[in-house]
């Protein structure tokens, strides 16, 4: 059995995945709507969502609506198998199917 996926376990991230896997496939939500979810600051958010990125587990855009940047995040389709592994995971965990 494979273990825990390293980069979406650490709690920040495995939140934002989690609001990103309610999403519909190629959906994004903003940075505003995940540092709510996530209760995180603006650096925090943006460092976890840069590990995700690098991962390419997510794919931040970044724009202008007017004058105003908005910057929003999608999960891949390499983040959501990755995401459903983890999953996996932790159900068998629950399951009590791991054993240390």
């Amino acid at each position: 059995m494979a273990g825990p996926d390293e980069i979406i376990h650490q709690a920040v991230r495995l939140k934002i995945m989690s609001a990103l896997n309610a999403c519909a496939r190629n959906d994004a939500l903003d940075f505003t709507r995940l540092k709510a979810i996530t209760a995180a600051t603006d650096g925090n958010l943006g460092a976890h969502l840069a590990t995700l990125e690098n991962a390419g587990y997510v794919k931040v855009t970044k724009e202008f609506v007017g004058k105003k940047p908005r910057t929003s995040v999608a999960m891949t389709a390499s983040g959501r198998r990755a995401f459903e592994a983890h999953v996996a995971f932790l159900r068998d965990i629950l399951d009590g199917a791991v054993s240390e």
